[in-house]
């Protein structure tokens, strides 16, 4: 199922919620859809067109986030799905340092791999193979990153995410993806 961009009433990005959630928070009158997604939804009497992004009608107080949760999925959306070490489709999560010689599990110490790569580099350290990162990893800032690392992303989002950091993500990942 499609999923919706929701912003506060003051246009921050609050989250990414699945299409009948945004739908009904439009029908009870507690959003007001922004974007269109271009689909229509129909029921028995009325038919509805999908929103893509709505904003709430009452602003919403959110507490302190902190950073960023590592998260594979959130892993792989900074690193753009690919290996860090070759540029392949990564498939799995590899430690630079690995935990077996103190390294921890910290946005600067974890990246995407392909299997082959991860299994190659096993438990030693980069200097011991000759091997480069591509990117130096560090850990994503900027409430865009939520929303991006949630994995679901509609082109129709980038001019609400923009004023948090959206482009320097997208081009990140862009740029990594290349």
């Amino acid at each position: 199922m499609p999923h919706v961009l929701v912003l506060n009433a003051s246009y921050e990005p609050l989250g990414v919620v699945p299409l009948r959630r945004a739908l009904i928070l439009v029908l009870e009158n507690k959003a007001v859809c922004l974007e269109e997604s271009g689909a229509f939804m129909h029921s028995a009497t009325v038919t509805v067109p999908a929103p893509s992004v709505v904003r709430l009608k009452r602003f919403v107080r959110v507490p302190y986030r902190g950073p960023v949760p590592l998260t594979r999925r959130a892993l792989f959306a900074r690193d753009g799905g690919r290996c860090m070490y070759c540029g392949g489709v990564a498939t799995s999560v590899d430690h630079v340092i690995p935990r077996s010689r103190g390294g921890k599990h910290v946005w600067d110490n974890v990246v995407a791999s392909c299997r082959r790569c991860n299994h190659v580099k096993a438990d030693r350290h980069l200097f011991e193979i000759g091997w480069r990162l591509r990117h130096k990893p560090a850990p994503p800032t900027g409430l865009a990153w939520r929303i991006i690392g949630t994995g679901h992303r509609d082109p129709r989002w980038l001019p609400y995410l923009q004023p948090y950091g959206a482009e320097d993500a997208m081009a990140r990942i862009d740029g990594i993806s290349a």
